[in-house]
């Protein structure tokens, strides 16, 4: 499903990603390591399209992924690190408007319920504890089609119970058929989940 070819970024004299490849089929979860300032957001910028690589090529069932194309919008679900919400509207409007602009028939209680957001689910994001504002953000990838998650960190921010939810989400993700791409530095929710690792900086 998605193949990264020599994938090279380069910010001023600094070489971020040197070469990155690697690929992912349906069903399985790629877990990208390293330590702070490796390259691991930058990577997954490049894969989703909010980066450009200097050299190599992101390809997507087989074609190069372009941010804008249509087909891509419709397969790759992702939160990154500067996830941002429309201020002005409720949890549960938020959800409901991003399920229908990927064309999905909104069904956003039971995401609501399994999020633990059931009762914020009137309340604007900046009512929100950073914690929650990250469960929102998780769960507007989950209320829309996808083929492909690109998750930063997805741990960031939750409690032991929110951990092992998202093991046991990103398991379900992969039964499904979907793949998985997740930079992560728990070593127990990688090694729970990931099929395979990119290792950055070593």
């Amino acid at each position: 499903m998605l193949i990264v070819d020599g994938l090279v970024r380069r910010f001023g004299p600094a070489v971020v990603l040197a070469g990155v490849g690697f690929s992912l089929e349906p069903g399985r979860a790629a877990a990208v390591v390293g330590p702070n300032g490796a390259g691991k957001t930058t990577l997954l910028r490049c894969v989703v399209g909010a980066d450009r690589p200097d050299a190599g090529e992101v390809r997507l069932d087989g074609r190069p992924l372009r941010e804008d194309d249509p087909r891509v919008r419709a397969t790759v679900a992702s939160v990154l690190d500067d996830v941002e919400f429309f201020p002005d509207l409720s949890v549960a409007e938020h959800l409901d408007l991003l399920a229908r602009a990927h064309g999905a028939e909104p069904d956003t209680a039971p995401v609501l319920a399994e999020l633990g957001l059931a009762a914020l689910a009137d309340r604007t994001p900046v009512g929100l504890s950073s914690g929650e504002r990250r469960r929102l953000a998780l769960a507007s990838c989950l209320v829309r089609p996808r083929r492909l998650l690109v998750l930063d960190e997805p741990e960031q921010r939750l409690d032991a119970e929110g951990r092992q939810w998202l093991v046991e989400r990103l398991e379900q993700e992969k039964a499904a058929g979907r793949a998985v791409l997740f930079a992560s530095h728990d070593t127990a929710v990688v090694d729970a989940v990931a099929d395979q690792t990119v290792e950055l900086g070593t």
